[in-house]
């Protein structure tokens, strides 16, 4: 098989990881020598990062044959699909022909598990110990690891990335048995802790060699088992707490060929990843505890609203809320605030009042804003409810992707 053909069914089957993005690493130094690709700048797989830059990586397989049997993933060891495999100089090569050609910036590779986690992940390190040594490439690096490889390649994979990431799948213990029964819960977190220690230490000690300096994410399907979005959250609360994690990355179930009857015979709709990622964002960077996304409801995320909206208009007793006291945190919780317009207002509000033009000027949408808070030139006439939704809630657009589907 020439490597075009390799390159077309690895690159397909690579698309359904979503547990990658460019962000938050740290430039390389070559110690002297010369180098070539970066981390930074603007860039076959187009994406934006949680900070906003275009990225562009080569997200790849290296097999995607694989020993294991998950009901989920079009790999699997039972599923009727052309199989490829490239080697190590095959993939080294590739990424400097692409970089060169000013196609990407960096790497994502990850693999079906060929012969041994051992075996998988001693190869995948060794593409990323190639790029680095033998040829002094600086760009971004991400390799998926295999939880039940020996430590010490886990340890060697992230003296050569910038991210890590093993992928929990699902949100329970439960579920990862029943869909995923090659699959170790237990060994997963194991990992992540492992992982968290080196990072920690590395980050700690200056002259430390580096260690994934870009963290470690994970990624867990929707729609793939009966769990709730509450369920989802919480677990992502629980990663996020016990092991670091930079992201958490949600993946909307894709229906697949020959699929098992344990399976839905339909994927999620698609607004529910989006209001997935919104709901992540609100606990960790708006101070929202999981509990009280969902207080009052079946556990699940509106789909007609954002979370915020929701929880403001089942908590009407909190508004209207005085832009120029309310505290940093009550104003976070404001409809139509982001965090940058919240730190802008305290900034201006030092200096004289906050009034309606000076949103405008800010670019909050005052048409969902307004309806919730106090200003020296507006107050509202009466309290807002849903029958209010179609004034408050513009459409979004139709391909949506909360964080620009990072590669």
């Amino acid at each position: 098989m020439d490597i075009r053909r390799k390159l077309e069914i690895l690159a397909d089957a690579a698309k359904y990881d979503a547990s990658c993005a460019s962000s938050g690493t740290e430039k390389r130094d070559s110690k002297g020598k010369a180098g070539i690709g970066s981390t930074e700048g603007m860039g076959i797989c187009h994406s934006y990062a949680p900070d906003g830059r275009c990225i562009s990586l080569l997200k790849i397989l290296m097999t995607n044959a694989c020993a294991f049997d998950c009901l989920y993933c079009v790999n699997r060891a039972s599923s009727n699909v052309p199989r490829a495999r490239f080697t190590v100089e095959e993939i080294v090569r590739l990424t400097l022909d692409f970089y060169r050609r000013n196609y990407i910036e960096g790497l994502f590779l990850s693999s079906g598990i060929i012969r041994s986690p051992d075996y998988t992940m001693e190869k995948i390190v060794e593409v990323a110990r190639r790029l680095r040594e033998e040829h002094g490439f600086r760009g971004y690096i991400h390799l998926k690891t295999i939880p039940d490889a020996d430590e010490r390649l886990l340890a060697d994979a992230g003296r050569w990335a910038d991210r890590l990431s093993i992928n929990i799948e699902l949100p329970s213990e439960e579920s990862v048995t029943r869909f995923a029964p090659e699959k170790d819960v237990r060994a997963i977190r194991l990992s992540m802790g492992r992982m968290r220690v080196k990072i920690e230490e590395a980050a700690s000690e200056k002259k430390a060699p580096k260690f994934a300096p870009a963290g470690q994410s994970t990624q867990m399907i929707v729609g793939a088992d009966a769990a709730t979005d509450s369920d989802i959250l919480k677990t992502s609360a629980n990663l996020y707490g016990s092991y670091g994690l930079k992201r958490v990355y949600y993946s909307a179930f894709s229906p697949i060929p020959d699929a098992s009857s344990a399976l839905p015979l339909a994927a999620p709709p698609l607004m529910r990843e989006h209001r997935l990622y919104q709901g992540d964002w609100l606990m960790r960077f708006y101070g929202f505890d999981v509990g009280e996304m969902f207080s009052g409801t079946a556990g699940m995320l509106p789909l007609d609203m954002d979370p915020k909206l929701a929880w403001a208009l089942r908590h009407r007793d909190r508004f209207p809320l005085d832009v120029n006291t309310a505290s940093r945190e009550e104003l976070l919780r404001v409809p139509g605030f982001g965090i940058k317009t919240v730190d802008r207002i305290l900034t201006v509000r030092r200096v004289r009042a906050i009034r309606a033009d000076d949103l405008g000027r800010l670019r909050v949408p005052l048409k969902t804003a307004l309806p919730f808070i106090v200003l020296p030139d507006h107050r509202p006439t009466r309290l807002i409810d849903r029958s209010d939704l179609h004034r408050l809630v513009k459409p979004e657009p139709a391909q949506l992707s909360f964080f620009g589907n990072a590669a």
